[in-house]
């Protein structure tokens, strides 16, 4: 969440920045938190004042019954029980005030940076760069549905039965060809110096809080109420967390890690848009790539980060184009974003395989990740996330974009992986 301090102190740059965001009322949000700290300060100033009060007559207390002045300390005591009402009223209007200024101050996403694109949707994203030739695919290509079950490698209806749309069971090659994307990205990500976190697949309401996915997304997440757990959208959410309540030593940084996990989104909302085959899924594989960086040096890291991203697609030959999100297209907790986006040839469109983030300071703010700077502050870090990458949409690609007459094949770099070089 974005500092209070910071809003007190920068208002109209905070204004301006949620605005790109197309922030509803946002005048008026801010105002109201403003006036909330302000009245918190007001009451903490009351209540300190009747304890101080309370502190003195304890001490005229004892006095006087030292002195024998009996009548006179039970006269002060009964002010002492006024005094002690009074304290409590004070509380209890400052934890009501506290509660309200919290929850205003959690449901206010996060204030882009002053160069994220204004605009109101995804048609309004900027595309920054594109790399790589559309193939040209032959007579009679076929869309990665149908491929899947030409080969038999994915099938849908069984995943259907099993669990419900949107839960496809990977067969022979196909299961072989995501054990080898996944140990792919893992080892890349591995040589480039991230460190490797197997994470829970589930998390608790905390972690969902210090990362932003509750109360944002809450409809998005596969809850377990019972536990009081949810299903991850990403390893995003239990990798960023180990940090939650840390305070790092400056030294670290970039501390880097990455790690492999299914996804569960319900994607509720997304009915009749681009559900065919693997383009939208409830459970998916993904390989996230998650950075805990210095202030100063964030925005670089984003750029490694991206270079990152780029090199897996270009080493698969994906062509692929990269999209700087606008401010009605980026998310609730990412101050910049940028989307990478393969092309599918059969179905003559573009898919998102990555969003590449830097989160500033919004989720170490939630977390209380922090950091001795140089000065001796005790300071916020700044977070960073990628998908390096998300598999269902690289499958649906590779398999359309690599299609033979005599069959699909296989991109170099994964072949040590497969053990095969096509699939016939």
């Amino acid at each position: 969440m974005l500092q209070l301090q910071y809003i007190k102190e920068h208002t109209e740059e905070i204004i301006e920045r949620l605005k790109i965001k197309n922030v509803e009322n946002v005048e008026e949000r801010i105002a109201e938190i403003i006036r909330l700290d302000a009245e918190r300060r007001a009451l903490q100033q009351k209540a300190d004042t009747v304890k101080a009060e309370q502190n003195a007559i304890a001490k005229e207390i004892g006095m006087l019954f030292k002195q024998g002045k009996r009548d006179e300390a039970e006269a002060k005591k009964a002010r002492t029980a006024d005094l002690k009402a009074q304290e409590k009223a004070l509380d209890d209007q400052q934890a009501a005030v506290d509660a309200d200024l919290n929850a205003k101050l959690i449901s206010l996403p996060n204030a882009p940076h002053i160069t994220v694109p204004r605009g109101k949707s995804e048609a309004d994203n900027v595309v920054v760069a594109e790399f790589g030739s559309k193939p040209s695919l032959p007579d009679g290509a076929l869309p990665h549905w149908e491929l899947c079950a030409k080969y038999n490698i994915v099938d849908f209806e069984l995943g259907n039965k099993i669990t419900g749309a949107g839960f496809p069971v990977y067969k022979g090659k196909g299961a072989r060809l995501q054990r080898a994307l996944i140990n792919f990205f893992l080892n890349e990500a591995a040589a480039a110096g991230y460190e490797e976190i197997m994470p829970p697949l589930m998390v608790n309401e905390a972690s969902g809080l210090g990362t932003g996915q509750l109360p944002d997304k809450e409809g998005q997440m596969y809850a377990i109420p019972l536990d009081g757990f949810y299903m991850i959208p990403t390893a995003e959410v239990p990798i960023t967390n180990l940090y939650r309540n840390v305070i790092v030593n400056p030294s670290q940084f970039p501390i880097r890690h990455v790690g492999y996990s299914e996804c569960f989104r319900r994607e509720a909302g997304s009915y009749g848009k681009d559900v065919r085959g693997l383009n939208r899924l409830h459970e998916f594989s993904k390989v996230e790539i998650v950075v805990i960086e210095h202030p100063d040096r964030s925005y670089d890291t984003l750029e490694v980060m991206k270079h990152h991203v780029g090199g897996l697609l270009d080493k698969l030959g994906l062509p692929y184009h990269i999209l700087k999100l606008c401010g009605g297209d980026i998310s609730f907790t990412s101050a910049m974003t940028f989307d990478f986006e393969v092309w599918s040839a059969a179905q003559q469109k573009w898919l998102e395989v990555s969003s590449v983030s830097n989160f500033e300071t919004f989720q170490a703010n939630r977390m209380k990740l922090r950091f001795k700077d140089t000065d001796g502050k005790t300071k916020l870090a700044h977070t960073l996330n990628g998908s390096a990458l998300a598999l269902p949409r690289i499958v649906a690609a590779l398999l359309e974009n690599n299609q033979t007459p005599d069959g699909i094949v296989m991109p170099e770099c994964l072949r040590p992986y497969l053990g095969f070089d096509i699939i016939d």
